[in-house]
Parts: structure tokens; C-alpha cells; sequence
């Protein structure tokens, strides 16, 4: 399988983008929470078995359709957080802490007006306490002091969604820096009555940041580290919670003439992104995630805090393989790009891949 930089350099359009960045410093010791966590799978600089590594991504496609006209009702969401070895790398592994095994956790969807239950299960072979905090949540910690367990505990609450929008959730247990980092964040959209306008394809995708001992590129298990994270140096930048995760299989996919729209939010936890698509602009941008707000037009670039999400949506007019970046573009050799293939007629009215006949130089007199 070719690496994410290998598939990057086969791409004409972000050739120039490409360099060798030197990373470096080693962490102090982790805390006993970090150190509990080596004590599973493989010991730093070994590589686990692939039995024991898990697929912990989540396809940006993995999410449910729209609500549609309904009355308010009651809504059950059921989380596990369990602790797992996942892919973190080509030939590089990572002890997540996720949301019901994957990163982002499952996609919420609920409508404005609905009673939401929220169960919430630490997984009996977890190390360390987790909770859930939702961003949509009016109430004490957005549900987090609700749901505090132990591993092997169940807890819950109940919300009613009151404000429409996109909403991050994430674990807010102390060091709640070290739970996201980790992977422990995901998203709740609160449709409005009328729900969103009709689209052809929805796609999510979240960003975030993993701190590790071992520098960018280190074969074997990579072990968190607490120095970086606390001093915001973080190792890696992913989508989807690993490098290359919107490559290959797990590519954005659609076809020309058809509009699309991209739930996007930052887990984080300390890093703005600059949300951009190579060669695309986002026709309509739902500003912060409000869908009650008035849309942005015509938009290159969006700015998401960590903690924030927002829409975008955009009419594919030429085919092609587009690029998803944070345009803070160091991030692109720290894991950070996607892929967006759009298959269908070539559209040269719209877009033409080279000239119709050679530019000769003009002659001065």
C-alpha cells in the first residue's frame, strides 16, 4: 500500500507543496493514565501483529441521511468508549481512545425539538474513566458530569435538542486535552424543522492532532506523549483519525454535475484549521455550523477552531482528483490531505488541462 506522500507526489497539483521537514524532541515521562495505556499491545518501537491492529478509521461516508418532515421524538444514542491499538501509519501504530471503535465517533443526527438519550458504556477492558460532552447540550458539561464511568459502567442522560446547528462532541474527563488528542470527538447535527436544502452526497470528516514520542514516520507502536501535547507540538495532523485515511477506498467520491455537502469539524484539541479544497470552491458555507444563519456564497477557504465545525457545499462542475488540506500547508507532511475523485465528462468549457497551441514569446522592437 502506497503511503500518503507517495500518493501526494503522483498528484501534478501538489508537487510544489512537497518537502522534507525536519521534526524533532523527545517528550518527558507520561503521566500514570499515558503509561497504563503502554502497558497494551506492542512496546514502544515494536510493531504490534496485525491480529491485534485495528482499523480504527471512519469512512467520511459513514454517516445517516436526512431526518425528513417528522414531529419531535425521542432519540436513543448509544456510545462504548473503548480503548484499542489502531493504524496510525503505514507500518505505524497508535493506542486510540475512541468512541464506539473509530475516529470520529458515529455521526449523530437528530431534529430540532427531539428528547435525546444519550447511554454512554465504558468498555469493561478500558484503563482510565471517560465521559461524553456535547457541544448541542444545554445543561451542566453538555452531559460530561453525567456520564464520568469507570471502566465496565454505564451512564446517561437526556437532553432536548433545542438549538438547530453542527455540534462537536468529545471526552471532557481530566486531562481532557489528552482524551481528544487521543481520538475521542465526534458530531451532533441538530436539523432544523425544515431540514437542510437537497444535496446529491454527504461526507464526514473531522481533523485533529496526535502527539507522540517518536518523530513523524517511526516503524512500530508510537507512544503519546504528554510534553508535546501540553506544548501544542504535535507529531501528526489526520483526518479521520490516521494518515491517509481519505485515500484509497476511503476517498471522497461523486460525480461531475452532482452537488455535494461536507459536514466538517476540529476535534483538535489545540489547533485552528484552515479548511481548503485544491482546485474546488465551496458555492455555499453554513458559517460555524449555524444553519440558522444566513449562508456565505463563494467561498476559498474556511476557518474552524478547534471545537468548531461547519458546512460547506459545492456543485462538481470537472472531473478530476481533488485535494482537502488545511491551509496551514506544513500540516500536508504531518499526515494531513485527502482525497476528493470526482469521475464523469471532461468539461472544457469550465476547465481546460492545457493550451490549444504553444505560447511563443513576443518579439520587442
Amino acid at each position: 500500500m502506497r503511503t500518503l506522500i507517495e500518493s501526494l507526489k503522483s498528484t501534478a497539483s501538489v508537487l510544489a507543496l512537497m518537502a522534507t521537514v525536519g521534526i524533532g524532541a523527545t517528550g518527558l515521562a507520561a503521566p500514570a493514565a499515558a503509561q497504563d495505556r503502554q502497558g497494551h499491545g506492542a512496546p514502544a518501537g515494536v510493531a504490534a501483529t496485525p491480529a491485534d491492529v485495528a482499523s480504527i478509521v471512519r469512512p467520511p461516508t459513514d454517516l445517516p441521511g436526512p431526518i425528513g418532515k417528522r414531529m419531535p421524538m425521542r432519540v436513543r444514542v448509544d456510545l462504548e468508549t473503548v480503548e484499542l491499538t489502531g493504524q496510525l501509519d503505514d507500518g505505524t501504530t497508535y493506542r486510540y481512545w475512541t468512541f464506539n471503535r473509530k475516529v470520529p465517533g458515529p455521526f449523530v443526527r437528530v431534529r430540532v425539538g427531539d428528547t435525546v438519550e444519550v447511554t454512554m458504556k465504558n468498555n469493561d477492558e478500558s484503563m482510565v474513566q471517560h465521559n461524553v460532552d456535547f457541544h448541542a447540550v444545554t445543561g451542566p458539561g453538555g452531559g460530561g458530569m453525567a456520564t464520568e464511568a469507570m471502566p465496565g459502567e454505564t451512564k446517561g442522560f437526556v437532553f432536548k435538542a433545542i438549538n438547530p446547528g453542527l455540534y462537536v462532541y468529545h471526552c471532557a474527563t481530566p486531562m481532557v486535552a489528552q482524551h481528544i488528542a487521543s481520538g475521542m470527538y465526534g458530531m451532533i447535527l441538530v436539523e432544523p424543522v425544515e431540514g437542510l436544502r437537497k444535496v446529491d452526497r454527504e461526507f464526514y470528516v473531522m481533523q485533529g492532532e496526535i502527539y507522540t514520542e517518536e518523530t513523524i514516520g517511526t516503524k512500530g507502536e508510537a507512544v503519546e506523549s504528554i510534553d508535546k501535547l501540553v506544548n501544542e507540538r504535535p507529531e501528526y495532523f489526520v483526518f479521520n483519525g490516521a494518515v491517509g485515511a481519505l485515500t484509497g477506498k476511503n476517498a471522497l467520491q461523486a460525480k461531475v454535475g452532482e452537488t455535494i455537502r461536507i459536514f466538517f469539524g476540529v476535534g483538535g484539541p489545540n489547533f485552528t484549521s484552515s479548511f481548503h479544497v485544491i482546485g474546488e470552491i465551496f458555492d455555499k458555507v453554513y458559517p460555524m455550523g449555524s444553519v440558522t444563519s444566513q449562508m456565505v456564497n463563494d467561498v476559498q477557504t474556511v476557518t474552524v477552531p478547534p471545537g468548531g465545525a461547519v458546512i460547506g457545499e459545492m456543485k462538481l462542475e470537472v472531473p478530476g482528483k481533488y485535494i482537502l488540506v488545511d491551509h496551514a500547508l506544513s500540516r500536508l507532511n504531518k499526515g494531513l490531505a485527502g482525497f476528493l475523485e470526482v469521475s464523469g465528462q471532461e468539461n472544457p468549457a469550465i476547465f481546460k488541462g492545457k493550451l490549444e497551441q504553444p505560447v511563443t514569446k513576443s518579439s520587442r522592437n
